[in-house]
């Protein structure tokens, strides 16, 4: 046996003593997972995610995975003649907009993941808030803040989520299965609404009593100044989350993820990170280590130890 083969055996067992804590900690617990639609824009980043999924699913964890597709929708909107509208980092849904997110989430992006699970062997099901009732939500009502005309918002078939049935969720867990869900719903006349991403993989993971919430978007996590990488804020309460909002650290898609998480943790959702599927195997870091790579979220940062408190984000 050469020295550079035990060098690599060393640190194959070394990674395994280490991460053994974690999945002993983990096994049957149930994460729910958001993926915003940036990841799935290539087949790399998605491969890249996906077979970290894999690893979560293989060790015991449960795993609910819920995709966006902002950048898919916006770009076949343009390439149709639509016009995209945000208002404080969320999307405005007029008719042919929700058209589009409807190809576009359940058409496109859910059964493309589907099908990456299939290489990797990973037994995942499709499923959109429209299915067997998932979410029940009812049109948002227009806001009473400025729009480009002056008046309140409206913003169009946006749905609000009214209660989560996750019985159909449980079951497909126990069946061995990850659910990939694409957050699109109905209300009670069947009318189709688009839901925020970060809002519905709040309110399941809420609803399933899950151990954690995971954002992977593009951010590195929260910054102190959004304007500078390094900043990065390690952890963070809930506390601590109105204040950056206050001094404007948080701004455009920033914003509904600070709601989501907020709704997440008042939903007792103990720990939420925000990660970066940008660094690569993040997913993996995050749960598996202690020090992490991104941002985590808690009720009190006092509840964390002193071990945490002296690293990042991870655990």
């Amino acid at each position: 046996m050469t020295m550079d083969t035990t060098h690599n055996r060393d640190i194959v067992v070394a990674a395994l003593k280490h991460a053994a804590p974690y999945v002993r900690m983990f096994k049957r617990k149930i994460f729910v997972l958001k993926a915003g639609g940036e990841v799935f824009t290539s087949t790399e980043s998605t491969r890249a995610l996906l077979e970290q999924v894999a690893i979560l699913h293989q060790v015991g964890i449960r795993v609910v995975l819920v995709h966006g597709g902002g950048p898919q929708s916006t770009r076949l909107a343009e390439a149709l003649g639509i016009s995209t509208e945000f208002v404080e980092g969320r999307r405005v849904t007029g008719e042919k907009n929700l058209e589009v997110a409807a190809m576009v989430l359940n058409g496109q992006i859910n059964t493309q993941i589907l099908a990456a699970c299939r290489d990797l062997d990973l037994p995942a099901v499709g499923i959109s808030g429209v299915d067997a009732g998932l979410i029940k939500a009812h049109r948002r009502a227009p806001v009473s803040m400025k729009g480009s005309d002056g008046g309140p918002v409206d913003y169009g078939f946006v749905g609000d989520i009214e209660s989560v049935d996750a019985d159909v969720l449980h079951t497909q867990l126990e069946n061995g299965l990850m659910p990939v869900i694409s957050p699109l719903s109905a209300d009670s006349d069947g009318v189709l609404l688009n839901i925020n991403a970060d809002t519905v993989a709040a309110a399941l993971a809420a609803e399933l009593g899950a151990s954690k919430l995971i954002l992977a978007t593009g951010a590195p996590g929260i910054l102190e100044d959004r304007n500078d990488p390094g900043s990065l804020v390690s952890y963070v309460d809930l506390n601590g989350l109105q204040r950056l909002r206050e001094s404007g650290s948080l701004a455009d898609g920033m914003l509904p993820k600070a709601t989501a998480i907020e709704t997440a943790i008042r939903g007792h959702v103990p720990r939420v990170h925000i990660i970066s599927y940008l660094v690569p195997d993040s997913l993996l870091l995050e749960v598996f280590t202690n020090e992490g790579t991104g941002t985590l979220v808690v009720e009190n940062v006092d509840t964390l130890s002193a071990a945490e408190q002296s690293q990042s984000a991870g655990g």
